[in-house]
C-alpha cells in the first residue's frame, strides 16, 4: 500500500489530501518498512560506481598527463575527503526527509519549480544511460567476436551508424536494465549487491595478472613526468575533476538513503565506499597503468585494454562479462534511477516506477546514444554544459536545507498546491532560488565550456555551488525558518 503523509504541522496548509499533481506511491514519503538499505548496501553504490570503466579512462588520464603514482593517490586523497562530506550531507536530507530528489527540489525552488533541477539531473542521466549501454555492448561486442568468430559478418552491418553485431548486443543490454529495473528498488538493491564483489574481485584479479606479466614491478611515472607548479595544478584539477564526477550523485543521492535504515549506515556505507575504497580504486590504477608501462611503454586507455590481451579465452571472457555487470549496475544508479523520478514527478498520475523506467529506456534508445558518444560537440559541449549546471543547484538546495531552514521541512506541505503551503511560494516557484541559480549557472558553463577560461574549467562545479549558495543567501531571509517535523522525528522514506 502507499505510504501516508505524516500529519500535518499545527497551522499547516496541507490539511487537505495532497494534489494528485504532486503525490503519487512512489513520490510519497517512505514508510518505516521501507528503509532496508544498510550499510553494505550503501557501500556497494560506491563499490559499483567508483569502478565504472569511464572512471578508469579519466584516473589513467592522469598517469598519461604526466602524474606519478603518488601525485595520483593525493588526488584521490584530497577528492575523497570532499565527497566524502558532501554525500554524507546530501544523504542525510535523504534519510531525514524520506522523498526523492525531484520532491526534496520542491523545498527550495517551489511546487512547481523542483522541475528545474529535476530536469536537469534527469537530462544528463538519460543521454548518459543510452551512452554507457553503448561501451558496455562494444565490449560484449569483442567477447561475441573472440568466442565466435563466424560473427564478423553482423559487424560489417550497419543500420543508423551501428553494426548489426551492435543492435544485438545493445538491446540484450537494454532489455536486461530495463527488467531489472521494472521489478523496484529492491531489485536494483539486490543487483547491487551482487555486483560489487564480482567488480572488485575482477578488478583486483585484472591488476595482480598484469602485476605478475610485468615481472613484479611498475613504472611510477612516465617518462617525462611532471614536476613543480604544474604538477600541484594537475593533482588539485584531478581532485576537482573527480568530485565533478560524482556532482550527479551529490544531487539525487536522497534517491537512495531515502530507504537508508539509519544516519550511521549512511556515514558507515560512506566511509568504507568513499575514502577506503576509492584508495582502493586509484591502487588498481596505479598498477593497470605503471604495470603496462613498464611493459611496453604504453599508456592504456581502459582496462578493456587489458581484457582483450588476456590469452586465454575462459578468462578473457570471465573478465568482459564483469566489466558488462559493472557498467549494468553504474547504469542504474547513476542514469536510471534519476530520470524515473523525474519522469513520475512530471506525469505522477499516469506513470509509476516501472512504466517510467520503460519510457526512461525508450528514450534513450531513440537518441541513438553511439551517434552522441561519436560527436565531440555534443559530448563535451551539450552534455557538458548540462553538467555545469549541477554545482549551482547543489549550492542553492543546500544552502535552503541546510543553513536557512536548518534541517526543519514540513513534508506535507510540499505536495500541496494551496496557496498557503509553504513551498507554493510565487504560483508554485521560488524567485529567489531561481534569480541566484540564474547568474551563478551562467558563469559556471562559461567557465567549463570557454577555451580562455580552461585553467578553470575543472573547478566549474565548485565556483558554481559556492556562488549558487552564496547569492541565495543574500538574497533570502536569514532568519531561521520555522517549520518542524512532526514530532521531531526523521520522515520514513518513500516506498520500494
Amino acid at each position: 500500500m502507499p505510504s501516508e503523509l505524516p500529519d500535518a504541522p499545527p497551522g499547516s496548509a496541507a490539511a487537505a489530501p495532497p494534489s494528485p499533481r504532486l503525490y503519487s506511491y512512489d513520490l510519497a514519503p517512505t514508510t518505516k518498512t521501507g528503509r532496508r538499505w544498510g550499510t553494505y548496501n550503501v557501500f556497494t553504490l560506491w563499490a559499483n560506481d567508483a569502478h565504472s570503466l569511464g572512471n578508469y579512462t579519466f584516473a589513467i588520464g592522469l598517469f598519461a598527463l604526466g602524474l606519478n603514482v603518488w601525485g595520483i593517490l593525493l588526488a584521490f586523497i584530497l577528492a575523497s575527503a570532499v565527497l566524502f562530506l558532501l554525500l554524507t550531507l546530501s544523504g542525510y536530507m535523504g534519510h531525514k526527509t524520506g522523498v526523492p530528489f525531484p520532491v526534496l527540489s520542491r523545498i527550495a525552488f517551489g511546487t512547481s519549480g523542483g522541475q528545474i533541477p529535476a530536469a536537469v539531473r534527469g537530462l544528463v542521466a538519460i543521454a548518459w544511460f543510452g551512452i554507457q549501454t553503448y561501451l558496455a555492448s562494444a565490449v560484449l561486442d569483442a567477447l561475441v567476436l573472440a568466442l565466435f568468430p563466424a560473427a564478423q559478418p553482423l559487424q560489417e552491418m550497419s543500420f543508423l551508424g551501428l553494426s548489426g553485431l551492435g543492435w544485438i548486443t545493445f538491446l540484450a543490454l537494454w532489455a536486461v536494465q530495463v527488467l531489472i529495473v521494472s521489478y523496484g528498488m529492491h531489485v536494483i538493491r539486490r543487483y547491487m549487491a551482487v555486483a560489487a564483489p564480482i567488480t572488485l574481485i575482477t578488478m583486483c584479479g585484472l591488476a595482480i595478472w598484469l602485476f605478475v606479466r610485468a615481472g613484479g614491478s611498475i613504472a611510477l611515472s612516465t617518462d617525462q613526468p611532471l614536476t613543480g607548479g604544474a604538477m600541484w595544478r594537475h593533482i588539485f584539477e584531478g581532485a576537482a575533476l573527480w568530485v565533478v564526477i560524482y556532482g550527479t550523485f551529490v544531487l539525487n543521492f536522497c534517491d537512495f538513503t531515502r530507504s537508508a535504515t539509519s544516519r550511521r549506515a549512511i556515514v558507515r556505507g560512506n566511509l568504507i565506499g568513499i575514502p577506503v575504497n576509492m584508495l582502493f580504486f586509484a591502487g588498481i590504477v596505479i598498477v593497470l597503468s605503471g604495470a603496462q608501462f613498464s611493459l611496453d611503454g604504453r599508456v592504456i586507455t581502459s582496462p578493456t585494454d587489458i581484457v582483450q590481451t588476456i590469452p586465454n579465452t575462459a578468462l578473457l571472457a570471465a573478465a568482459s562479462l564483469a566489466l558488462v555487470v559493472l557498467t549494468i549496475a553504474v547504469n542504474l544508479l547513476a542514469n536510471f534511477v534519476a530520470p524515473i523520478y523525474v519522469l513520475v514527478n512530471l506525469f505522477p498520475r499516469q506513470l509509476n516506477f516501472r512504466r517510467a523506467g520503460v519510457l526512461s529506456a525508450v528514450i534513450g534508445l531513440a537518441i541513438l546514444p553511439w551517434n552522441l558518444y561519436d560527436n565531440p560537440v555534443v559530448v563535451n559541449y551539450f552534455l557538458g554544459g548540462l553538467g555545469a549546471l549541477l554545482g549551482p543547484l547543489f549550492g542553492v538546495i543546500t544552502a535552503d536545507y541546510w543553513l536557512l531552514r536548518r534541517a526543519k521541512v514540513n513534508i506535507p506541505d510540499l505536495y500541496t498546491e494551496d496557496a498557503a503551503g509553504e513551498y507554493h511560494y510565487r504560483r508554485g516557484y521560488n524567485p529567489k532560488a531561481v534569480w541566484a541559480f540564474i547568474p551563478s549557472a551562467a558563469i559556471s558553463v562559461v567557465l567549463a565550456l570557454v577555451p580562455a577560461f580552461s585553467a578553470l574549467a575543472g573547478f566549474s562545479w565548485f565556483i558554481g555551488a559556492l556562488l549558487g549558495a552564496l547569492s541565495y543567501l543574500l538574497i533570502s531571509d536569514r532568519r531561521p525558518h520555522p517549520a518542524q517535523d512532526v514530532d521531531g522525528e526523521p520522515i520514513a522514506v518513500a516506498p520500494e
